[in-house]
Order: C-alpha cells, then sequence, then structure tokens
C-alpha cells in the first residue's frame, strides 16, 4: 500500500467558516482528511501518515489525531489495523466506482478529552468523599469494588460496576451537583460511539485488572479519610486509562 505524503498545513483551514471557532481541532482533522479523500488526493487503500506526523504538520495534539481517525473509523471512512497503520477503506473516495464521502460530524467532547475532564473532577470529588464519607457509603463502596473483582472477565458486568463504583464516591460527597455531573460525564461518554470505538481497539482485561488495582487504592484512602491520598490515587488512575487509549497504534 502507497503512504499519503501530507503538504504542511494548518489545521484551521479545513473548519467550515459556517463553524468558524466552534470547531473542535478533532473535527476539523478529519474534515481535512475527508476532503482529501473526496478530491482523490487520498485513494482507497491508501495509508495516511503516522499520528505523530500528521500532528506536527497539521499543528494539532496527537490526542486530537486520535480522535479524529476515530471518528472517521466509526462512519467507514478509515480503517485502524492494529500494528500496522491507518487505511482509506476500500470503496471509498472520487474514484467513479466508489461511494462518496459523506461524514457526519459527532458532537460535544471527544472521549479523550472527556477522560482528562474527568481526572480533574473527580480527583477533587475523591479527595471530598474522604473528609465527608460515612460508614455506609463504605458500605456500597466496597460493594461495587467487591463485584467488579468478581466479574473480572465479563466485560459489561465489570464495567456497570466500575460506574457504581465511581458514582457511589460521588454520593459519598454528600453534594447532589457533584454526583449529578459525575454520573452525567460517565453516562455520556458511555453513550457515544467514539467511546465504543477505542474501548474497542484498546480494553483488555488488563486493563481492568490495573483499574481493579487502582480502585484499591482509591478506596483505601477514603476509608483512611485521606484526602490528599485519594486525589492523588483517582487522578493516576484516570492518567493511566487516557495513557493506555493514546498508545501509539504503530
Amino acid at each position: 500500500m502507497t503512504e499519503l505524503t501530507l503538504a504542511q498545513g494548518n489545521i484551521a483551514d479545513a473548519a467550515d467558516p459556517a463553524r468558524g471557532a466552534g470547531d473542535r481541532s478533532y473535527q476539523a482533522l478529519a474534515r481535512q482528511i475527508v476532503q482529501l479523500i473526496a478530491s482523490g488526493e487520498l485513494a482507497a487503500g491508501m495509508r495516511l501518515p503516522s499520528e505523530r506526523t500528521l500532528a506536527e504538520r497539521f499543528g494539532v495534539s496527537r490526542t486530537s489525531v486520535r480522535e479524529a481517525i476515530i471518528a472517521l473509523e466509526v462512519q467507514g471512512i478509515v480503517e485502524v489495523r492494529l500494528g500496522s497503520g491507518i487505511y482509506v477503506t476500500a470503496g471509498v473516495g472520487a474514484a467513479p466506482s466508489a461511494r462518496p464521502v459523506a461524514f457526519e460530524f459527532p458532537r460535544g467532547p471527544g472521549p479523550i478529552e472527556a477522560l482528562r475532564a474527568r481526572a480533574l473532577i473527580e480527583s477533587q470529588v475523591a479527595g471530598l468523599a474522604a473528609t465527608e464519607r460515612k460508614d455506609a457509603d463504605l458500605d456500597r463502596i466496597f460493594a461495587a469494588l467487591a463485584t467488579m473483582r468478581e466479574n473480572m472477565d465479563d466485560k459489561a458486568a465489570n464495567e456497570a460496576s466500575d460506574r457504581e463504583f465511581h458514582l457511589c464516591i460521588a454520593a459519598a460527597t454528600g453534594n447532589n451537583v457533584l454526583l449529578h455531573v459525575v454520573t452525567a460525564m460517565w453516562d455520556g461518554a458511555r453513550s457515544d460511539p467514539l467511546w465504543a470505538k477505542i474501548e474497542q481497539h484498546f480494553h483488555s482485561r488488563k486493563m481492568r485488572v490495573a483499574s481493579q488495582e487502582e480502585h484499591q487504592r482509591i478506596f483505601a484512602a477514603i476509608m483512611a479519610r485521606d484526602a490528599e491520598a485519594a486525589r492523588a490515587a483517582m487522578s493516576a488512575h484516570l492518567d493511566r486509562v487516557v495513557n493506555e487509549f493514546t498508545q501509539a497504534w504503530r
């Protein structure tokens, strides 16, 4: 397969003037890639440059590149082959026999952007939970932690318990606004097809085991009423998830 070498450019050039500054960087990059495919500069089967190259040439973060590629993959425009690279899907493009490139831009933040917001907010939530928690809160958090461990090989059940763990911590603050915020962040991400796709690539039993160990440290800090340790443990946990989801495809 041939790899496309892109000309130097500014990602802002790809934005629709009607969208203006409202275009997120990953959406603008996805828009530019779509335009290259539609114009025939990027043909079906062609391999895109690496994430690092795209980030450097279009002045965006590698996170934005990852989210742009995931958004394109969800709509069948590119194909990610782990260990090989990112390719334009066969049958799309400017060739007479190809189907037109149609891309519906996702709304809201990308999954990695949302995870980074969670790391900031939930670390503070964990710290507050450590000072405000009651014994009944500890019982609920521990029950969720135990259920996660019991369902280590059942991804759906493990994820449901993971959600319960984080929500129980938010509830332990005694602040219903914080509980609402954490619930909205969690459920909003899980309903996003971009999140489902990135999990398909990178979620594994190894990740669940790592999360279990990190959750245990969070619980221990909350039980000990150590707010600083609870904040640090939650931040480290979610930062590790971000790093897992942004590891290089090649």
